[in-house]
């Protein structure tokens, strides 16, 4: 599992996915997650500017990341 280190309080799900290089771009973290292809702690995302915080698992296909 990836561990990516959060500064300030919280990102949003799309911002995270391209920090992470899952997405190329924001058009690719929003077709990811309107495709119900991302998931936060298990439950499917369907919201691109959710936001993340520390402790949360996002997963995407069979790549997890944890927000530290």
């Amino acid at each position: 599992m990836e561990k990516f280190q959060l500064k300030g309080d919280f990102i949003k799900l799309d911002q995270l996915l391209k920090a992470t290089n899952i997405a190329s771009s924001g058009g690719e973290a929003k077709i990811y997650i309107y495709s119900q292809l991302v998931t936060v702690n298990g439950v499917t995302a369907e919201q691109r500017g959710k936001k993340i915080r520390k402790g949360d698992i996002v997963q995407y296909k069979d790549k997890k990341i944890e927000v530290i």
